[in-house]
């Protein structure tokens, strides 16, 4: 019996996060599935380290990082680099994830190839083309080069209904980030850096910072991080934990402003294990990235998200999440209600996570056997 030729493409950490167990899964059905993995490396030590934890090693690396690369080169470099593999080894699915422009690029290739594209966690959408950059229209572009839109919700399988989406082609599967979440904070871990070693997570709120998207660059990050250091003030015997991204904008900017404060904790980025472990432990999350939207609730963790609008609404229903945007004062009020107030902060903790159940990926990968067989 012929296998089922499945090739997997990602470029970045995040990708890398969600699609492991995916790509775990797929191993799983070598009786049915011949699968290959594609890394773009858009990202590169960062998705490296994601590699090792899940013991994935590539098929193929384009290994397409460079200094100063911009959308422009990632996008032609992926294009290039993903035509010649599938023009080579003409798969039956292409999976890709997400929003970035690996995502993108990669999607592009596989239609110019007739190859039939699988999207993982589609049909997310903020309803800003500019919100997040460039990822709310990766997304959207992914969406209408893709065949099977794999959606971690009712409300995405909604969104890509209004844009004349076949039902039949929309498989609600939960989001794999719950799978992978699952899988590293279930086995043991001891912090590397000495730093968090010696926080006493029994007995000190730590809040854990995560700040690093373009549209929040410059005034809206100030503004972000003035906030911080209010609440550093505010709540002395807290612990405020910020790892920060490598970029020197971000790092530059938290440094002038945060870098005095003496319950202000900056750290170099963290892996993936330990940062989980670290989301894991911590009393509230701060954040505006995506993805932490829908891990911190598997963990019960209240999150604040530090942009102005969410392409994950189904958190902020389900009571796990709250918008404060980038004013400092929202930003300041928030948090003090839940650092105050324990039944606000219950209430948030306790609410059921949207995201899933842990089963994603099998989801999928039956989906695949069914459609492919």
């Amino acid at each position: 019996m012929k296998k089922i030729k499945v090739v997997s493409i990602f470029g970045t950490r995040p990708e890398a996060i969600k699609m492991a167990p995916l790509v775990k899964e797929l191993e799983k059905r070598s009786d049915l599935i011949e699968s290959k993995v594609l890394i773009t490396a858009q990202h590169r030590e960062m998705l490296d380290q994601v590699l090792e934890i899940f013991e994935i090693k590539p098929d193929f690396d384009l290994n397409l990082m460079k200094h100063g690369q911009t959308i422009t080169d990632i996008t032609s470099g992926v294009l290039k680099g993903v035509e010649e593999v599938l023009s080579e080894y003409k798969p039956d699915i292409v999976l890709v994830h997400g929003d970035t422009t690996t995502t993108f690029s990669a999607a592009l290739a596989a239609f110019y190839q007739k190859v039939t594209v699988g999207h993982v966690e589609a049909g997310l959408r903020t309803g800003n083309i500019y919100s997040p950059y460039p990822e709310e229209m990766n997304r959207m572009l992914t969406g209408r080069l893709a065949t099977w839109h794999y959606a971690p919700t009712t409300l995405n399988r909604n969104n890509l209904l209004l844009e004349n989406v076949k039902d039949e082609n929309i498989i609600i599967t939960g989001n794999t980030v719950i799978d992978a979440l699952y899988y590293v904070t279930d086995k043991d871990y001891e912090f590397e850096s000495e730093e968090l070693r010696n926080i006493d997570f029994e007995n000190e709120k730590v809040i854990l910072l995560t700040c690093h998207r373009r549209e929040n660059w410059g005034t809206p990050m100030e503004n972000i991080f003035t906030a911080i250091k209010t609440l550093a003030s505010k709540y002395s015997d807290c612990k405020i934990i910020f790892p920060m991204h490598k970029n020197p904008l971000v790092r530059d900017t938290a440094k002038k402003i945060m870098g005095e404060s003496p319950n202000i904790i900056l750290t170099e980025p963290l892996e993936y294990q330990p940062f989980a472990k670290l989301m894991s432990k911590s009393y509230l999350i701060l954040t505006d990235s995506g993805g932490i939207q829908e891990e911190a609730p598997g963990l019960g963790k209240p999150v604040i998200v530090l942009r102005t609008e969410t392409e994950r609404p189904e958190a902020v229903e389900a009571g796990t999440v709250k918008i404060a945007g980038t004013d400092t004062d929202t930003i300041i009020d928030m948090v003090s209600v839940l650092m105050d107030n324990k039944e606000e902060y219950e209430a948030m903790s306790k609410a059921n996570n949207p995201y899933g159940d842990g089963k994603a990926a099998q989801r999928i990968v039956e989906n695949i056997i069914k459609e492919f067989s």
